[in-house]
């Protein structure tokens, strides 16, 4: 099957399939706080990883929505590593309250301070990253018109692991079984690993390409 995408056949992909096959992708749930203090907390199926040198993450926003704005004003999020013990209140957290009712509350999750930023953590949360935001891009399409959508990137400056997850100088990750965002109303959960060596010349392991 090929199709363009603008030109979908919706009889046969009446759902497209986009997100299903830049698939899994980590859940970016991010903690923010705004100037006045209100705190907002949400799950993004946009985000990843983007630099080893700076450490940047990034998440994307579909409109001017609380996490992106509150970032932005601020220059500060929070990411938490969402986990499959964890899922409920992940997704409790996506529900779209009004505007200074928070996420925290509404979920029933137990918030705990940053050292280096002012949004809070998800306490229960085996891991999490603080975050300078150092961009924030207005997303184009093809014709270079502007679309609703930003790409809020961030530095992180502070790392907080769970030490029961650390094992001879390695985070246990499947241990944590980390949650990643599939197409639909998919998920996938993140519990065994395999190891693969580089060729020759590739470059360290982790390095990108």
């Amino acid at each position: 099957m090929f199709y363009e995408t603008h030109l979908r056949d919706k009889t046969l992909l009446p759902h497209d399939p986009f997100k299903a096959l830049i698939a899994p992708r980590p859940v970016g749930w991010v903690s923010t706080m705004n100037k006045a203090g209100e705190i907002n907390l949400a799950p993004y199926s946009f985000f990843n990883a983007f630099s080893g040198a700076p450490l940047l993450i990034g998440f994307s926003s579909d409109g001017e929505k609380d996490s992106a704005t509150f970032a932005e004003e601020t220059g500060e999020f929070v990411w938490n590593l969402a986990t499959y013990e964890l899922r409920e209140f992940m997704n409790d957290t996506s529900a779209p309250l009004p505007r200074g009712q928070s996420e925290f509350t509404h979920a029933g999750l137990e918030m705990a301070p940053a050292r280096l930023v002012r949004p809070p953590r998800v306490k229960a949360s085996p891991a999490q990253m603080e975050c300078k935001v150092t961009q924030v891009v207005h997303l184009k399409n093809k014709e270079g018109g502007f679309s609703n959508n930003r790409l809020v990137l961030g530095e992180v400056i502070g790392v907080w692991i769970d030490d029961a997850y650390i094992k001879d100088g390695v985070v246990q990750i499947t241990r944590m079984q980390p949650i990643a965002r599939c197409g639909y109303q998919d998920y996938m959960v993140f519990d065994s690993v395999f190891q693969m060596r580089r060729p020759k010349g590739a470059g360290n392991a982790g390095a990108g390409g």
